[in-house]
């Protein structure tokens, strides 16, 4: 089979051979686009120099590093959450983004604090998940006056020093949680709310929302305290099952942070699921299949892939045009997932 040549590359991306030439070779300035369309139609030639052209395209594009700060790395969400990092700084086309990822093994600030001061000098902005706490906000704070700057994930953290918020509306879906707990109640009851810890702002705010929805439209309904689960699954299971027995007429139960799978098994050992409506967060193989079974609901899910496309785009223009005078928040909807619809 003959060799695929400039003629054939030139002949495939619509222009002259002369281009293609140029941007093989660097010799004088080629449009962005002209420079792409040359590269696709390398790659769709199969031409021996397509990796030259990528790279020079590349040398000639702006170059990003990015720092991460994830929590739970064996938990499926989590890993999730990395995939679709990686999958959207790849598909970035008019820059060089490189990402690095790092995993808090606990939910304590002083460990966050670390891991974020930990990446000044190496990356040029971070984002990352975990608790509201006044080390974090220091860290925080030390980041902003190097420039760089901190993004909040999922729940907030260092309001009015992070440079914005990128998550769910977390009031709202606790307002959702409880309205669909008391349209799914055959009869008002107590309801149980499992938060990850006080420190959690997200964990708080869909408690406010879950418990102003109640207080309004739903009184006949009593919430009890809430229950720290610490976001494991034994303590989950554990403070469940004590509840159901203790609360006979147990009606409701939202897990709004972690330990969903202590949920799921305490409602399948216990054959409630029939009887208590369930929400849990993050659609994971666990609460798919729990959904299935019919033991828990529905469940919240962030739209990571969308997310990450939005949290990578103003990562990289914050560090083009720099940091906003007034920290804001991107809200991203929250997924519903109930039986029928899987």
């Amino acid at each position: 089979m003959k060799r695929p040549t400039i003629a054939d590359v030139a002949r495939a991306a619509g222009v002259g051979v002369a281009t293609v030439d140029r941007v093989l070779n660097g010799r004088a300035p080629v449009r962005e686009e002209t420079s792409r369309r040359v590269l696709e139609a390398a790659q769709q030639v199969g031409f021996h120099g397509t990796n030259i052209i990528r790279q020079r395209m590349l040398a000639d594009m702006p170059s990003y590093r990015l720092g991460f700060v994830l929590r739970k790395e064996r938990h499926d969400f989590y890993q999730t959450f990395a995939a679709e990092l990686q999958a959207a700084a790849q598909s970035v086309r008019d820059r060089r983004v490189q990402i690095t990822i790092q995993f808090a093994k606990s939910g304590e600030p002083s460990e966050l604090s670390e891991l974020l001061l930990g990446m000044s000098g190496k990356v040029q902005a971070i984002g990352a998940t975990g608790p509201d706490h006044h080390d974090v906000t220091a860290a925080v704070s030390a980041l902003r006056a190097k420039g760089i700057p901190t993004f909040s994930l999922l729940s907030d953290f260092a309001q009015g020093v992070r440079e914005a918020y990128l998550g769910t509306n977390n009031m709202k879906v606790g307002r959702t949680a409880a309205w669909l707990i008391s349209k799914l109640s055959p009869r008002p009851g107590k309801i149980v709310l499992l938060l990850g810890g006080h420190r959690f702002h997200g964990h708080a705010l869909r408690e406010t929302g879950f418990r102003a929805y109640i207080r309004e439209y739903a009184p006949d309904f009593e919430v009890l305290d809430a229950l720290i689960n610490l976001e494991t699954r034994r303590i989950t299971y554990e403070l469940l099952m004590n509840a159901i027995a203790r609360h006979q007429d147990l009606v409701g139960v939202y897990c709004i942070g972690g330990g969903m799978e202590g949920v799921i098994e305490a409602l399948q050992e216990s054959q409630s699921g029939d009887r208590i409506a369930c929400l849990v967060n993050e659609l994971t193989p666990e609460s798919r299949q729990a959904l299935l079974d019919r033991h828990i609901s529905g469940v919240f899910q962030t739209p990571l892939r969308e997310l990450c496309a939005d949290l990578i785009l103003t990562m990289t223009n914050t560090i083009e045009h720099g940091m906003a005078e007034s920290p804001g928040q991107r809200f991203v909807p929250a997924h519903l997932w109930v039986p029928e619809s899987l």
